[in-house]
Parts: C-alpha cells; sequence; structure tokens
C-alpha cells in the first residue's frame, strides 16, 4: 500500500494494493499487520455505513468526550472529505486536509482522533463506510461549523447547493471550539 502524508501530523490517505482484471477486483481496506507497519495500530469498535445523494454535506463532527478515530472510504459514487486538526498544542491546530474519495480511486484516509470530519457527496448514491475507534455516543457529538470562515475549508461546491441536517446548520465557529487535551 502507498501512504500519503496531508502535511498534518497523523492525517493519511492510504492507497492500497488492487489486484484486477476483466472479472473484477481485490483490494485488502484493512490488515492490523499492515497498517500497524504505517503506524496505525489501533483496535475498531463499530464499521458504519452512510449513502448520500449529490450536494449532501455531512459534518464537520466530532466527539468530546470520547474521541473517534475513523478509517473512511466510498465504495460507490465519490465525495470531498475533509478532516481538521482540533488537538490541543498541536502545530496545524485548526488547519484542514481534503481529499477526493471515490470508487474508481479506492482510496482511504484515516483520520486520528482529535480531528473534526466530514465530507459532500459529489453525485447521487454515494456509499461513505466508515471504521470507528470509539463508539458513536450522540451526546458527545458536536458539529463545527463547515462554512467557517476562519477555517477556510474549500469545499467543490459549484453548481452544489449543500443540503445539510438541523445539526450541521447550526455548527459552532472554531473560535468556541474547546480543543482536545
Amino acid at each position: 500500500m502507498k501512504v500519503i502524508e496531508t502535511g498534518i501530523a497523523g492525517l493519511l490517505i492510504v492507497e492500497p494494493r488492487v489486484f484486477g482484471d476483466d472479472r473484477g477486483f481485490f483490494l485488502e481496506s484493512w490488515k492490523r499487520r499492515a497498517f500497524a507497519e504505517i503506524g496505525i495500530d489501533i483496535d475498531f469498535v463499530q464499521d458504519n455505513h452512510s449513502r448520500s445523494a449529490r450536494g449532501v454535506l455531512r459534518g464537520l463532527h466530532y466527539q468530546q468526550p470520547n474521541p473517534q478515530g475513523k478509517l473512511v472510504r466510498v465504495t460507490a459514487g465519490r465525495v470531498w472529505d475533509v478532516a481538521v486538526d482540533l488537538r490541543a498544542g498541536s502545530p496545524t491546530y485548526g488547519k484542514w486536509a481534503g481529499v477526493e474519495l471515490s470508487a474508481a480511486n479506492k482510496r482511504l484516509f484515516w483520520v486520528p482522533p482529535g480531528f473534526a470530519h466530514g465530507f459532500v457527496s459529489l453525485e447521487d448514491n454515494t456509499d461513505f463506510m466508515y471504521k470507528c475507534t470509539a463508539y458513536y455516543e450522540p451526546a458527545t457529538e458536536h458539529a463545527l461549523a463547515w462554512n467557517d470562515p476562519a477555517l477556510g475549508v474549500e469545499w467543490p461546491l459549484e453548481g452544489i447547493e449543500p443540503a445539510l441536517s438541523a445539526k450541521d446548520q447550526v455548527g459552532i465557529p472554531l473560535s468556541a471550539v474547546e480543543p482536545f487535551a
């Protein structure tokens, strides 16, 4: 597998080895030993799967306390996926990195605990799958404002009016976030 650094410590893009022929393809989306070799030596406790129409924007979400690390990928369609560093004392606090994930490119994105995470679906019927290091706890989930000018996330929204949940419509600005210890 190939690992691509994002410029933010711990936040990684992973390109798995894909074996394909005219019948289809095979890839390993998670192999503990291989991921441990690249510094992702963790236990996952929950797998999630969402389907989104084009223009659905989910995030930027984080849990505090009980932060989740997420290994994310797309199995149908494509998204622009974003993670924002919320770790106290991090030299990249408040910085973001984004990557296009798609069924075609088969990339994975490792988002460690201490980050806000979100994506916008760029195609109808996009299936987004992710493994989590902590259980989902609705009472500790927060939404960082996806369009906070202090973040300056460059969402590829040309021709798209983002469809937001009620929670995401009232996300808080970076200035109101309590950084992760």
